[in-house]
């Protein structure tokens, strides 16, 4: 995803979209156009207009600070991928069930990327998912369909299991 925020120093909303931006995780490259002349040329000749903040995600224009249409533009970012959670799961019943376990219905966790939205949620090896965004978790079908209903810009609570203590982590994604 390519997104550029043309702005200036004393520019109020510019500050509130790159605190925006941020928050999500979105990578933005920022043209001060109070001093780089060539990016103020090219936002006047995208919108016709001198006003900032101007947010181009995609090539899509976005005059001003809306929070809005900047979350519809970020959602279909990433070339049409889905948001993974950077996890190897298993069915949590059936693993229970082959080592004589009581069974516990969730997304069973057997690695963490280190990098992944998993990892920064907290979810650590032998966690098991039960909920993301107040659907229950039974299985690792189930977490695969949670996250295919999630936005890229979006924020998402996961609950898990670690032992008998249920934990709760909110990530944007």
């Amino acid at each position: 995803m390519n997104v550029k925020l043309y702005s200036t120093l004393t520019c109020g909303y510019c500050h509130q979209a790159k605190r925006y931006l941020k928050e999500r995780g979105v990578d933005f490259t920022e043209h001060d156009i109070s001093v780089d002349r060539a990016a103020a040329e090219e936002m006047i000749r995208l919108t016709g207009q001198v006003g900032v903040p101007v947010i181009a995600v995609d090539g899509e224009v976005v005059s001003g600070f809306d929070r809005a249409r900047l979350e519809q533009l970020l959602a279909k970012g990433g070339n049409g991928k889905r948001p993974r959670l950077g996890l190897k799961v298993a069915d949590a019943s059936k693993v229970a069930q082959k080592v004589g376990a009581v069974p516990v219905f969730g997304a069973l966790v057997g690695a963490v990327n280190p990098s992944s939205l998993g990892a920064k949620a907290g979810v650590k090896l032998g966690d098991i998912i039960t909920e993301i965004n107040m659907r229950p978790i039974r299985n690792a079908d189930d977490l695969e369909q949670s996250m295919s209903n999630l936005s890229v810009g979006g924020r998402a609570t996961i609950v898990f299991l670690r032992g008998e203590q249920t934990m709760r982590a909110e990530i944007v994604i």
